[in-house]
């Protein structure tokens, strides 16, 4: 068996594509997973397979929301020691950084640096962004919401779909994969 962690982009964000984590879980039940557990209202599922992939698991997951609740939704899974990589490369440890304003954007392929090589980094200055291999840390010195670099690094510039999770929640679904 293997550990995966699925997450839902944009669900149970304004009233819109509610998806909630109980049946979160059964979907993923219905799917062979097992020891299904949630984190949060955002979509956020951690849980076991055997035999399937990460884009395999991410398209049926896909499927069974659009059957089930009728709208789509974009999911990524990631396998439990891929979380932990991207944890244990945090580009900002030992930096003063509020977890809360620190994400990191999952994405759906390699990131690429070519598509932010025209960033000054200086010009966003408090605000700093790195590139991992699949995601995209960033620390909104001030905030997300006003975040100039937010607004910047999104999906049409990195050329693949994305969801992002503040830094307490990427720790937090990393020891729950662990466990």
């Amino acid at each position: 068996m293997t550990t995966y962690v699925a997450l839902l982009r944009g669900i149970n964000v304004g009233g819109k594509k509610r998806v909630p984590m109980q049946t979160l879980r059964e979907l993923l039940a219905g799917m062979g997973c097992e020891a299904v557990r949630t984190h949060l209202n955002s979509g956020n599922a951690v849980f076991t397979h055997a035999g399937a992939d990460e884009g395999t698991l991410a398209a049926r997951l896909e499927e069974a929301i659009e059957r089930e609740l009728g709208f789509s939704v974009t999911c990524l899974v990631r396998e439990a020691g891929e979380i932990r990589r991207v944890v244990d490369a945090n580009p900002f440890a030992g930096q003063e950084v509020d977890p809360s304003r620190f994400v990191v954007t999952f994405l759906a392929g390699p990131a690429d640096p070519a598509t932010v090589a025209d960033l000054d980094p200086a010009a966003y200055a408090p605000e700093a962004f790195a590139l991992g291999e699949r995601e995209v840390y960033l620390h909104c010195a001030n905030g997300i919401r006003d975040s100039r670099l937010a607004k910047v690094l999104t999906e049409r510039r990195l050329g693949t779909a994305g969801t992002g999770r503040n830094w307490n929640t990427v720790t937090r679904l990393a020891d729950m994969a662990g466990e």
